[in-house]
């Protein structure tokens, strides 16, 4: 029986899973997302690579002839060395243990001639799909040519699942059938536990430098959160909002009426919305850690800044993570990468991981922020998405879920 894959808006959406697609001796296209950092031409960071490796084992080893295909880097639709995607290749040939070669464009003679000769259970890489501007465009001509590289379409690439673009829908819809991979699958499941009669009680904690980036996802999860924590820079326009002093603290000025709007609107729905009551802060000018103390309250004296949320907050915060059976985690609450300022993100951490809920972290920072204090494991699920994960939880349809198969076709 085909898997289904929850969608958005809170019903089954019948897409079709990579587990169901028959692959032996046939040429699968894989989007994947290897968008990873490099640093001396080698990958620096290579967690995008390893979590797309469930789905690629899974073909080879049902003896699919698999073309991955990923972009790496902003190039802007011409070709640029230093964002090739060599490096890439060679760490997934040692993760593989197969050498896995790169073709030398992701479209043309050579790439045809080198997806047409694969063995059963061989992977070739292509060159880096934003090389082209067709691929941002979602341009027929250049989504045709990358779709004659194979027989059946598989997507694994959740990060870029918002953007249309021709390795995301356009081979989706030139193939007979466009199915799900394995960490796609599980993005979607995941995330759809936080918009679906989630398990009570539910909490969200925000963080990050902009309001702006998450007016959306607040509006949308309002009506299904219990409590909303908010720490970061951003918890500095709703403090000002409030009329609270906020020093020389980053505050997104012309945010601070739908900030007010926001907090309103969560009292009408009896939802307890938590800022910080004091914070860990430095000098504004020059910033630095050095004299580094913790506030009496809310107010932030001019000439410094808020950098991390203070030890009552912390506290509070905890206290407010402990007996959740649902949270999401969207954006570290303080200057993570600088000691003194990662003691609050630490100490939220610490409380998600240990509170036993089901637990989703989504965004860069935070992700980054879990690993470098060793929890990744102690999470229900980290995402992979970014401005898939935003976009997807507040509510937007993902253009690359919406280019599947149905399972039934």
């Amino acid at each position: 029986m085909d898997e289904t894959i929850l969608s958005v808006e809170g019903t089954v959406s019948e897409k079709l899973s990579v587990r169901d697609l028959d692959v032996a001796d046939r040429r699968v296209f894989c989007r994947v997302d290897f968008n990873v950092p490099l640093e001396d031409g080698r990958v620096s960071d290579d967690r995008r690579i390893a979590a797309s490796l469930p789905t690629i084992r899974l073909l080879l080893e049902r003896g699919a002839r698999l073309v991955l295909g990923s972009h790496i880097g902003r190039p802007k639709g011409a070709p640029k060395p230093g964002l090739s995607l060599a490096p890439v290749g060679a760490r997934l040939s040692e993760l593989l243990g197969q050498e896995v070669p790169l073709a030398p464009d992701c479209v043309g003679p050579e790439a045809e001639a080198l997806a047409a000769a694969l063995a059963p259970g061989r992977a070739l890489l292509l060159e880096n799909l934003r090389f082209h501007p067709g691929e941002e465009k979602n341009d027929e001509a250049f989504a045709a040519r990358l779709a004659a590289l194979a027989e059946l379409y598989v997507n694994d690439a959740f990060g870029t699942a918002h953007r249309a673009h021709a390795s995301t829908v356009g081979v989706a819809r030139r193939l007979p059938r466009a199915a799900a991979g394995l960490l796609m699958d599980a993005e979607l499941r995941n995330l759809s536990v936080l918009m679906i009669d989630p398990a009570r009680p539910y909490a969200i904690v925000l963080g990050g430098a902009k309001v702006s980036d998450k007016i959306a996802l607040i509006r949308n999860l309002m009506v299904r959160a219990d409590r909303i924590l908010i720490g970061g820079a951003m918890a500095y326009t709703f403090l000002r909002a409030r009329g609270i002093d906020t020093g020389d603290s980053r505050v997104e000025a012309d945010q601070a009426a739908t900030a007010a709007a926001l907090m309103e609107e969560a009292a009408a729905r009896t939802i307890a919305l938590l800022l910080p009551s004091d914070h860990r802060i430095g000098p504004a000018a020059p910033e630095s850690a050095a004299g580094a103390r913790v506030t009496d309250g809310a107010s932030i004296p001019a000439g410094w800044r808020g950098l991390d949320i203070g030890p009552k907050t912390i506290e509070a915060f905890c206290r407010a993570l402990g007996d959740a059976k649902t949270i999401l985690w969207n954006g570290p609450v303080g200057l993570f990468e600088q000691p003194p300022f990662d003691e609050g993100t630490r100490a939220v951490a610490r409380a998600i991981a240990g509170s036993g809920a089901h637990s989703v972290v989504g965004g860069g920072d935070s992700a980054a922020a879990v690993g470098k204090f060793g929890l990744t494991g102690d999470f229900t699920h980290v995402s992979t998405g970014g401005g898939a994960t935003l976009e997807y939880l507040s509510g937007m349809a993902l253009p690359g879920v919406e280019a599947l198969s149905d399972a039934a076709s």
